[in-house]
């Protein structure tokens, strides 16, 4: 599952946007929606990667048993979405370059599975190395 994050995160990074990609599948393994951060991209300071993968998931009756995936830790804002739809389960990629509320979300209930994908990590530390005033716009310092 955490492939098709990295794919949307790749693309991110291709097209100089911020390398964080999400998709949500469902209870059997099925691919409900993926995305990746387009902040830059469309200039939309709510085009994060967990929330674009969201939106093309599309309206579901329920979110039970659905996992979202997400390259990075996800921010508050991101967080909010996972408890606000009652996303049962999340998949982290990495945590190392930005130390999301997934712990938040544990601590609701939320069952959170950190892998420590050394592929995530590179991503991330590349773009923030490359694009250090960019990274901060994005995490709102």
């Amino acid at each position: 599952m955490l492939e098709v994050a990295l794919e949307e995160a790749r693309k991110g990074f291709a097209e100089g946007g911020v390398p964080v990609g999400a998709a949500l599948f469902a209870a059997d393994g099925t691919l409900l929606g993926r995305g990746r951060n387009r902040r830059v991209q469309d200039g939309d300071p709510s085009a994060h990667g967990e929330t674009a993968a969201f939106r093309d998931a599309g309206r579901q009756p329920t979110y039970r048993g659905t996992t979202m995936v997400t390259t990075l830790s996800p921010c508050w804002y991101c967080s909010g979405l996972i408890r606000q739809f009652g996303i049962p389960r999340l998949v982290v990629g990495e945590c190392r370059t930005f130390m999301g509320q997934h712990e938040w979300l544990a601590r609701h209930g939320v069952e959170v599975v950190v892998l420590d994908s050394r592929e995530c990590v590179d991503l991330m530390t590349a773009f923030i190395a490359a694009n250090p005033a960019l990274w901060n716009e994005d995490i709102g310092k």
